[in-house]
């Protein structure tokens, strides 16, 4: 009898434990989108996932990067929520989704794109140890400035853009991911 309320206090035990694991493991990351993001999901398994990143989704599947975004990276996206794209003029969005427009949209998109992993740490610490902004260069080739103001952190763009870091850190199997509140666009 002993034995049976050993082994069942064992299985209740494994079963809470296993119950318990996702939402344990996702307490390290924000949430986004009102969804939890899990360190050992890629960039794009995330964001798929989360409701206000339904507009960059839908972008990069219409750019054809899906594919790279669930490689191997590593990558640190600075990933525009649906309010972002709400911000761009009337039609902007509609009009880089056309297929004839691919180029520009994928120009628009690895502009939010830097080769290897930045966590807010690390931006703010390089910020800081220059004066207050700093550059990263991005896979589209352009550079963007990150600054800090305000106690927030800043990404800025050629034009002189701003967007604020809305979540920071969430961590992806290929890299960090970085919400922002506007579209950052290259030149």
């Amino acid at each position: 009898m002993r034995t049976q309320i050993q082994r069942l206090t064992l299985a209740a035990t494994v079963a809470v434990a296993c119950a318990t694991a996702p939402a344990a493991f996702a307490a390290d990351n924000p949430m986004v989108g009102g969804v939890p993001m899990y360190a050992n999901k890629t960039i794009v398994e995330n964001a798929a996932t989360a409701q206000n990143l339904s507009t960059l989704v839908t972008a990069v599947k219409a750019a054809g990067l899906v594919d790279t975004l669930s490689g191997k990276g590593p990558f640190t996206v600075f990933a525009p929520d649906n309010q972002a794209f709400a911000k761009l003029p009337a039609g902007t969005v509609e009009t880089l989704l056309k297929p004839e427009n691919k180029t520009k949209l994928t120009q628009v998109l690895t502009y939010h794109v830097v080769p290897g992993t930045y966590t807010a740490t690390q931006l703010t610490a390089a910020a800081r140890s220059h004066g207050g902004s700093s550059t990263l260069k991005t896979v589209q080739g352009e550079a963007l400035t990150v600054k800090l103001q305000d106690g927030k952190v800043w990404v800025v763009d050629a034009k002189g853009g701003k967007s604020a870091v809305t979540t920071a850190d969430v961590m992806q199997s290929n890299g960090v991911v970085h919400v922002v509140d506007s579209v950052l666009m290259p030149k």
